[in-house]
């Protein structure tokens, strides 16, 4: 750029950085993300502002910019009749520039022209930056790493870098070296080199040098064959800043890149990456991205799916491990991008069954007996149906139709019955939501929730499910209730789904019955699940933890809901605590000391989650919040107190 400050086109913050801005992401997301890969720029920004790849300020300013420097550039050429794209530097054709644009004088049209490229120039820098050094002079990382040192001066390279444990880095490098570097071709070794020393450095900067660096080679050797992301990390000093900074806060992000190497062009914007997108912009998003593929090619379908969760997870995760959201909003976020993936996943299968059997129907009673289109819905339990999903939790689903009644057939060519259609359906989602593909799954899905269990039919119609709920199913049955909401479907469906489970719920139950039944429930519970070893704190099983406080709240929801109807309205936990406190049930100390011991113990084991440690701490930890626990338990359900919400019935069906 040198001599080319007055060069509207090349010089800084000219037309050309511009286009390097949106060429950068064509290059880097363009395989997978085909709707880039068209010419013209101005519809490349729009396309990078809607998939939230740049910030819509960024977009806005980039765009004015470019068309403030275009017509300049015209203008030039008008004057000049010629490829001229330098600023006149005499004083006519100055004011004739600056008047053609519109100002009154040189100065204004300059102190215009100089905003926009200061615009241009600060956006350039937030995604190119000057490549980095591929080597450290001061501290010799370079000759550490490529062996021209000897292993005691390699050690004192690496200590004065910041190593506590050089001889471990060493023999680490060595391995690298001696193994995986050895097999790479020409260009992946030298790119290899290159990123090396960058590594090391930033590595040493962090709070556990060598964890940090162990866990940055595992993704490292998993890319290393495919040199480009190797370069990416060599060019891009955000992405390999972001790189190193997700690698040291959580070991299991960096296992996640390992295995989604794809993943890394996520890191080249920190402002996107530490921005998880809400549910309206994942829906956009991802229809987008499954509208531009062949609907025949199921294959494609499934990677874009799988692409999306991992790429939108990551950016969940990485807002967790840095402080930047609440764990409500982590739980949200990561609730609603599996509700956007169950819908989408829904019609993937939807279509094709229907384009070969016809959609599926019955005729219903009354004059006329008009056939009538029978829908199906996704129920969620547990986590994703409480609004607390986490990462890597499985799918507690549910699969309803509302197809039982006369001549219930598909209407189409190959018509079958309605109940071996949406087994079929049923089947179809499961194995798109599991199925190993390069890009691995989705979510493990668990349907044993279902009526009967693993015995009973994988889907099953709204009748039979309401009259197994009404007749057949266990107390720790319609404590799952509690938590169940439709997610994806026939709305029509869903919403004769919660008339069902507002009637479970609120049925008559003798509280001595109810009560017995779940403190015997909850002994099992924590005398199969608890942990074993002495001194240890098991915060989901243990007494005192979080299934004691789901078992108190589902209790709550069983004995007062046919009284207290607002028990109904919620499925998490901690607004039904809140509802418990303001309808009288709880005392609003006692709920607000459960509420704040359950945000405590699940955030505990988020982070414990995120670093790939089991949900087990000392004892001695939460030891507060234990005991506090576990005297609201035994003061609302050993002791007795408070019972006596409902008309006592007799014991008997549906109560065990």
């Amino acid at each position: 750029r040198r001599g080319l400050a007055d060069h509207v086109k090349l010089g800084p913050g000219g037309i050309r950085e511009v286009e390097f801005i949106g060429q950068v992401f064509q290059l880097v997301r363009g395989g997978h993300e085909p709707e880039l890969q068209q010419r013209g720029i101005l519809p490349v920004l729009a396309l990078l502002e809607a998939k939230r790849c740049l910030p819509a300020y960024a977009t806005r300013a980039l765009v004015e910019a470019y068309r403030f420097l275009r017509r300049v550039e015209n203008r030039l050429q008008e004057y000049e009749d010629l490829q001229t794209h330098a600023l006149p530097d005499d004083e006519i054709g100055r004011l004739r520039l600056a008047g053609s644009m519109g100002y009154a004088d040189w100065d204004r049209f300059r102190a215009a022209l100089d905003r926009h490229r200061a615009r241009v120039r600060e956006h350039f820098a937030q995604v190119f930056a000057a490549p980095q050094r591929t080597a450290d002079a001061g501290g010799g990382l370079d000759a550490a790493w490529n062996g021209v040192l000897g292993a005691h001066d390699a050690r004192a390279a690496l200590a004065r870098a910041g190593y506590r444990r050089p001889d471990e880095v060493h023999a680490i490098l060595e391995r690298l070296r001696e193994g995986p570097g050895r097999h790479l071709d020409a260009q992946g070794a030298a790119r290899l080199d290159r990123l090396m020393p960058l590594l090391l450095g930033a590595a040493a900067r962090t709070g556990d040098p060598e964890e940090t660096l162990r866990r940055a080679l595992a993704v490292v050797e998993a890319v290393a064959r495919r040199s480009a992301y190797l370069a990416l990390l060599i060019e891009q000093p955000l992405a390999l800043s972001q790189f190193v900074r997700l690698c040291a806060a959580s070991p299991w992000i960096a296992q996640y890149l390992a295995r989604h190497p794809l993943l890394l062009d996520e890191l080249l914007d920190p402002r996107v990456l530490y921005d998880p997108a809400p549910r309206a912009t994942l829906e956009r998003e991802l229809a987008e991205r499954l509208g531009q593929i062949d609907p025949g090619d199921l294959e494609r379908q499934m990677e874009v799916l799988r692409y999306f969760k991992h790429a939108h997870a990551l950016r969940v995760a990485a807002t967790e491990v840095t402080g930047a959201v609440p764990l409500m909003v982590v739980s949200d976020r990561l609730t609603e991008l599996a509700e956007v993936i169950l819908g989408a996943t829904l019609e993937l299968a939807w279509r094709p069954f229907v384009a070969r059997h016809g959609v599926p129907g019955f005729r219903g009673p009354g004059r006329g007996r008009r056939r009538r289109a029978a829908g199906f819905a996704i129920i969620a339990y547990g986590k994703l149906g409480g609004i607390e999903l986490s990462h890597g939790s499985d799918l507690d689903l549910v699969f309803l139709h509302g197809g039982r009644g006369e001549d219930p057939y598909t209407a189409g060519p190959h018509p079958l019955d309605n109940g071996v259609f949406f087994a079929r359906l049923a089947q179809r989602i499961v194995h798109l939501l599991t199925a190993h593909t390069p890009a691995g799954i989705l979510y493990e899905v668990d349907t044993r929730l279902r009526p009967s269990g693993a015995s009973g039919l994988l889907v099953t119609s709204l009748e039979a499910f309401a009259e197994y709920q009404r007749e057949a199913a266990w107390t720790w049955e319609h404590q799952a209730l509690v938590r169940a909401r439709p997610v994806a479907g026939d709305p029509g469906i869903g919403r004769r789904f919660l008339e069902v489970r507002r009637e479970v719920l609120c049925r008559e139950r003798d509280p001595r019955v109810l009560r017995r039944e779940v403190i015997e429930m909850r002994a099992r519970m924590r005398r199969e699940l608890g942990s074993r070893e002495p001194g240890l704190f098991d915060l989901k099983q243990d007494a005192g933890g979080i299934a004691d406080i789901e078992f108190m709240v589902q209790y709550g929801v069983l004995a007062w809901a046919r009284r207290e109807s607002d028990l109904l309205a919620y499925p998490d936990n901690v607004r039904l605590l809140e509802t418990l406190a303001r309808v009288g049930v709880l005392p609003p100390e006692d709920a607000a000391f459960l509420a704040d011991a359950y945000r405590s113990y699940r955030a505990a084991v988020h982070r414990l989650a995120l670093q790939q440690q089991p949900a087990v701490v000392d004892e001695r930890e939460f030891a507060a919040e234990r005991e506090g626990v576990l005297r609201v338990w035994r003061r609302w359900l050993e002791d007795g107190a408070n019972v006596d919400p409902c008309v006592p019935a007799p014991s008997g069906g549906g109560t065990g």
